[in-house]
């Protein structure tokens, strides 16, 4: 990709890896994964800007930036979406939240129902269920960092999960309270952080920070991301 072509697309997302099977790329925050309302998605804007069809195997929500795995054949697609289904690839994630937890650490678990408008609620049924894992940390401003392992892959299992617990993601158009939404977030703090797998017996880890977010920026969080070191190393819960 030359330096022109990158620069145009810099507002959808930068590019981390490629190969001849798949590239990586860090999506910004607030763009759209499927064209939508005459705008092209992120995954449009990558194909335009590599000139190859893509294949999506896993996506992110507008809000949240981060890193997406895009395969460059149909075959390839197959392969990673059966990691996927296998649970052999592990994501990681990084969340900012105003509301102190009911719990600092450990497992959420429920259902995932459709609740009102776009919005989707936790459960105490197996239907549809959803498994997620995760660490929260103390910052500045009574504010809590959360480090988070989906186990499953379900529409807004980490911002439902994590508002089930009472610590809703800053900036979160549908799931935060009216107080973190009147603070005037520069963003929505969720951000897909690293991302492992192995494809043809060949290992692969990808880690990328957030390119915006006043808050992920802070000398606080950072600090904390430093002492906390590698993610995958925790302790995570048992499923």
């Amino acid at each position: 990709m030359s330096r022109e072509t990158r620069a145009a697309y810099a507002d959808y997302f930068s590019l981390l890896y490629e190969n001849d099977d798949f590239i990586v790329i860090n999506k910004q925050a607030n763009i759209n994964f499927h064209s939508e309302d005459g705008q092209f998605g992120v995954v449009v804007a990558a194909e335009k800007a590599l000139g190859c069809k893509l294949y999506s195997v896993h996506r992110l929500d507008k809000m949240t930036s981060g890193l997406l795995l895009l395969a460059k054949s149909s075959a390839i697609a197959a392969l990673l979406a059966a990691l996927f289904a296998a649970h052999q690839i592990q994501k990681y994630y990084l969340a900012i939240s105003d509301q102190k937890p009911k719990k600092k650490q450990g497992l959420i678990k429920g259902g995932m129902e459709k609740s009102r408008r776009s919005m989707w609620k936790l459960t105490k049924q197996d239907k549809n269920l959803a498994i997620t894992q995760f660490f929260s940390y103390s910052l500045e401003n009574g504010l809590r960092l959360f480090i988070v392992k989906p186990h499953t892959g379900k529409t807004h299992q980490i911002r439902v999960a994590l508002k089930s617990i009472g610590s809703a993601i800053c900036g979160d158009p549908l799931y935060a309270d009216k107080s973190s939404l009147t603070a005037g977030y520069d963003r929505a703090y969720l951000h897909a952080y690293q991302i492992d797998f192995s494809l043809k017996d060949q290992a692969f880890s990808f880690q990328a920070f957030a390119d915006s977010g006043t808050l992920f920026h802070s000398a606080s969080c950072l600090d904390k991301l430093q002492e906390i070191g590698a993610v995958s190393d925790l302790a995570w819960p048992k499923i």
